[in-house]
């Protein structure tokens, strides 16, 4: 139980970290593939090549904690 709340201090952590820098990554967010439809009183964005990248960054880090586990 002790390892499972030292883990997801570190992911809560690291999540604050990300929060924290995000604005400041140049790219994220405006990547080809991302939807973004302005009108005149309607925006609607999804970034779905960012959320793509983010879930393959995501799925490594878990993949190398299981596998050092």
């Amino acid at each position: 139980m002790a390892k499972i709340i030292i883990i997801l201090g570190i992911v809560l952590v690291a999540i604050g970290v990300v929060l924290l820098f995000i604005e400041k990554i140049p790219f994220l967010g405006k990547l080809p593939g991302d939807i973004l439809i302005k009108k005149e009183h309607f925006t609607f964005y999804f970034p779905l090549t960012t959320s793509i990248i983010i879930s393959i960054i995501i799925s490594l880090v878990l993949y190398l904690f299981g596998k050092f586990k």
